[in-house]
């Protein structure tokens, strides 16, 4: 059975090519484009990963990361950070939060599906 992904970003060209990158990996995708619809469909997939903007209409992805990390129900689904912002201090609040890994926009999209490949393997 295809592992689940969970992209959650408000800019929709990102969303549509990692989700057709991915696909053609195999994984299943799911989209979401605010944080609210994100974190709720996390609840109700399940996914195997999460792959979550920062910077987001209605709840951005710390909020979402933190509430999903600090729950025993969804703490083990692991969150790719995907951000514009690459101080270390944005870093340091993505760690805080929970992501298990931080990545910065613009990213090269084999990057993404390697990250993506050492948790679903």
């Amino acid at each position: 059975m295809a592992k689940k992904i969970l992209i959650v970003d408000d800019e929709q060209d990102i969303v549509e090519t990692l989700k057709f990158m991915l696909e053609a990996q195999g994984y299943e995708c799911h989209c979401a484009y605010d944080g609210e619809t994100g974190l709720s469909m996390a609840k109700e997939l399940m996914p195997d990963l999460m792959i979550l903007d920062v910077m987001m209409p209605k709840m951005n992805g710390y909020k979402i990361s933190r509430l999903l990390k600090y729950d025993a129900k969804y703490k083990d689904i692991p969150i790719l950070m995907v951000t514009a912002r690459s101080q270390d201090e944005d870093k340091l609040i993505g760690q805080e939060t929970g992501a298990n890994e931080y990545i910065t926009k613009p990213f090269e999209l084999d990057d993404v599906i390697k990250k993506v490949e050492e948790y679903l393997g």
